[in-house]
């Protein structure tokens, strides 16, 4: 796995998330400074990242959104002192696959992190080619094409599009895509489901306003049709 690049401008938190890393047997990079991280995500490709928003120079918001526009889908969590619903909305939107808020327990971290990775593994390994329409998806190199247009997707994307694959013409529920792609019982809603729902649409149909493949059943949930 490469490594976790962590990009945080607090010594005092990035130092224990160093520690942390290195006892879960990660490895792990550091940058204090918004541009630098972002430059160094770009060249090392890191595994997965931990990301400041208040940052010298580049905001994490930034970086999150510049990387998904350049077509990087490595997991990012979003580390703020920001608890407002509208600030974590903003970096799932942008593509971040998880948002933690400061001060938090690095024990629950760490879990998260594993999490993350682990769903990553079963995307890239689970199955690897899927087509429907004029959409290919390749879940092995995470790539997607819409007739010759290349599909940008975050992780996260990626994820809640394999789980409604898997369960093809079978209605699932809000809760059951916040238990089994986020897998945990916190932020996000329904709401950020919707929102990622909506977004999905915007890239794999022909007419987002009127979906034929996401299909929505009130109060219920969604339904995938090839």
């Amino acid at each position: 796995m490469n490594k976790i690049l962590i990009i945080e401008d607090d010594p005092a938190v990035s130092k224990g998330l160093e520690i942390s890393l290195k006892k879960e047997s990660y490895e792990s990079l550091t940058e204090s400074d918004g541009e630098k991280g972002y430059q160094t995500a770009l060249k090392i490709k890191p595994g997965l990242i931990l990301l400041d928003i208040m940052l010298p120079n580049k905001n994490g918001f930034d970086i999150c959104k510049d990387l998904r526009l350049n077509g990087h889908n490595f997991p990012i969590i979003m580390l703020s002192a920001k608890a407002e619903e509208a600030d974590k909305v903003i970096g799932f939107e942008l593509g971040a696959d998880d948002y933690v808020t400061k001060p938090f327990s690095v024990k629950e971290l760490m879990a998260r992190v594993k999490a993350i990775l682990r769903r990553r593994s079963v995307i890239l390994n689970e199955f690897a080619n899927f087509s429907f329409d004029d959409v290919t998806l390749d879940f092995a190199k995470l790539e997607a094409m819409k007739g010759k247009k290349k599909i940008e997707m975050s992780l996260k994307e990626y994820e809640i599009l394999k789980y409604l694959i898997r369960h093809e013409g079978n209605i699932v529920s809000r809760n059951d895509l916040l238990d089994e792609v986020w897998g945990y019982e916190s932020f996000p809603t329904t709401r950020t489901v919707d929102n990622y729902i909506l977004m999905l649409r915007k890239k794999i149909e022909s007419d987002p306003s009127h979906p034929k493949h996401i299909l929505t059943f009130h109060s219920a949930g969604y339904k995938f049709v090839k």
